[in-house]
């Protein structure tokens, strides 16, 4: 009995300091392991991504770095990532955390954080374009690497691409 007590405990991913913060103030989400830089990483659900978004832009993450998408393989979900910092005068390092959305594969759909990080903009279209996870609130999300009439998604691992696309009135 003990040694499974041991093993829950090992595999415990300790709260780091945002987790912690988020956690003293209600807000509900996982703390993951931390990257290989040790920063920190967050689990967040659709439905909490923009109240955690907005308290940690009121707890200074005052810069969307980067927004991406990640396909974890055939029948598994997609994930929308955020890395934040908090860009100030007088940082030697800044604070830097990321946060992470599991979506199911057949309705991916988040909202945007648009409104709080502008730089979110283009990013999500990206997302959008080459996953096909659905940003609710974006102003204008149309794709933007691929034509309007592209089927699918480049950049699922599913995905099978056409042996050709014709393009049309291209002279």
């Amino acid at each position: 009995m003990a040694d499974v007590e041991s093993q829950a405990e090992s595999k415990l991913v300790p709260a780091g300091q945002v987790s912690t913060w988020l956690t003293e103030n209600g807000f509900d989400h996982e703390s993951l392991n931390p990257d290989v830089n040790g920063v920190e990483i967050i689990k967040v659900a659709s439905d909490f991504l923009l109240p955690t978004a907005t308290a940690l832009y009121a707890y200074g993450f005052n810069y969307l770095q980067f927004q991406g998408g990640i396909d974890l393989g055939p029948g598994q979900d997609l994930v929308s990532v955020y890395h934040l910092i908090k860009v100030s005068s007088d940082a030697d390092k800044p604070a830097e955390v990321r946060i992470k959305v599991f979506l199911p594969r057949e309705n991916p759909v988040v909202p945007s954080v648009y409104w709080i990080w502008r730089t979110a903009d283009w990013q999500e279209r990206e997302s959008y374009d080459m996953f096909g996870i659905i940003y609710e609130g974006h102003p204008n999300l149309k794709r933007i690497l691929m034509p309007e009439d592209w089927v699918g998604w480049p950049l699922r691992k599913d995905y099978i691409s056409p042996d050709f696309y014709e393009l049309q009135d291209a002279y």
